[in-house]
């Protein structure tokens, strides 16, 4: 039987537009602070990408009452985990720190949203830790350019996920000063956020300590949603080749699929779960056990809110195996898979793969914050967190075939190839 969710929620929005997500849990003397942005690489304008993901290291570089680098030393003093991310649809800060610390995180947050100190000089040192970046996790590993080439792949240039969220090089170069912090007036502001506060902290004095210390940051005027229209699947099977020092050939497929938080989308992360994740998968199976043509093989989706989302696929072939044997034997399996359906026992271990890892992201308070606030900004919802393993569990095997049927078909993809270097 799937497991019962009921995390208390409690939601309120200050009058600058902040909304606030109170989850009181006290089995742990802890509290995560979430603060997510509603801005991602997919708000960048043609010329100015890499913005989003810049101001991942901005805001570490102090605001009117913390010098450069005092937000994660006076965090971790106090006992803290702090990080940032950057995604296509959203920029997210949290922490993570025992319960006594909850003002001075609050404090730090409100800082830097209202006086971050965007100046020359953080502006160009962040641009250059962002170039060396790019360097070390994109150009210089194997196969670290695949994400680039699969977005030119999938989406026009022009279209809000047509490029990645490290962004081009060459539009930071030409970036100024102003364009920058034009950038953060723009985004960086309370009712262009969502804040979630879980943990040892209790509804009416958590939200009372949210509006100490975010109520006086005037609303900056968010802008409109933005809204994306989904685009057709992929036609013309784009194809591109590379060669390069990688450590064997490697193919890489990618497909459109619908937005997230529709049936659609779950029914094809359901497919993909069945067709490459784990070692239960069928290209798993069928290409790296039983047929010995690949040194691995998986599949996975990429949820995301504007207009469509991604499919993914890859495998490595062994050595002496061609990657067309690879690249055949896995669009039989995926074939199959839309004629056919799944199995009652696949679906039902690729549902519980999904319930496992729901609980497993709802386990502790920090990645709790996180889910509310993703479901909250993201979907209008943060309810979602109790409700998303019964959606899931409805799904049908004939939905699951019809939507690989509709959306992730050999003919609907795009293909990657990566040749091993010849020495």
């Amino acid at each position: 039987m799937s497991a019962a969710l009921s995390y208390p929620i409690a939601e309120h929005t200050l009058d600058n537009g902040l909304r606030v997500i109170i989850s009181p849990d006290s089995a742990t003397p802890t509290v995560a602070i979430n603060l997510w942005y509603d801005v991602g690489s997919r708000h960048e304008e043609p010329g100015r990408t890499g913005f989003a993901h810049l101001f991942e290291h901005l805001m570490f570089q102090g605001s009117a009452g913390v010098r450069s680098g005092e937000h994660i030393e006076v965090l971790q003093a106090n006992g803290a985990s702090v990080n940032a991310t950057t995604w296509f649809d959203r920029t997210n800060y949290f922490e993570a720190l025992p319960a006594g610390g909850l003002d001075l995180a609050l404090w730090l947050e409100a800082d830097r949203m209202s006086t971050l100190a965007v100046t020359a000089e953080n502006f160009e040192t962040q641009r250059e830790v962002v170039k060396e970046e790019k360097r070390q996790r994109y150009d210089n590993v194997p196969y670290g350019d695949v994400m680039e080439r699969l977005v030119a792949l999938t989406f026009p240039a022009a279209h809000p996920y047509g490029h990645t969220t490290i962004g081009s090089m060459a539009d930071l170069d030409a970036a100024e000063l102003t364009d920058v912090q034009a950038f953060y007036r723009r985004f960086y502001m309370p009712d262009n956020a969502v804040l979630s506060v879980v943990g040892a902290v209790d509804v009416e004095a958590g939200l009372a300590a949210v509006e100490k210390f975010f109520g006086h940051i005037p609303a900056g005027g968010a802008p409109e949603k933005l809204i994306t229209e989904p685009l057709p699947a992929i036609s013309g099977l784009p194809r591109e080749e590379t060669t390069a020092d990688v450590p064997a050939d490697a193919i890489h497929f990618s497909w459109r699929l619908p937005a997230r938080a529709t049936p659609e989308f779950d029914a094809c992360d359901l497919a993909m779960t069945v067709l490459g994740h784990g070692q239960t998968s069928r290209v798993q199976q069928a290409l790296v056990r039983r047929g010995e043509l690949a040194e691995s093989a998986g599949a996975s989706t990429m949820a995301l809110i504007g207009g469509n989302s991604f499919g993914l696929a890859q495998a490595r072939a062994r050595d002496g195996v061609s990657i067309e044997q690879v690249e055949q034997a896995y669009l039989t399996e995926l074939d199959r898979l839309a004629t056919d359906g799944p199995t009652d026992e696949e679906l039902t271990r690729a549902k519980a793969t999904f319930e496992r890892y729901w609980l497993q992201s709802l386990a502790s308070v920090d990645s709790r914050a996180d889910a509310l606030s993703n479901h909250a900004l993201i979907e209008g919802d943060p309810q979602v967190i109790n409700t998303r393993i019964a959606a899931i569990n409805a799904i049908d095997a004939d939905t699951v075939r019809a939507a690989t049927a509709a959306h992730l078909t050999a003919d609907r993809r795009a293909t990657l190839i990566h040749r091993k270097e010849n020495r």
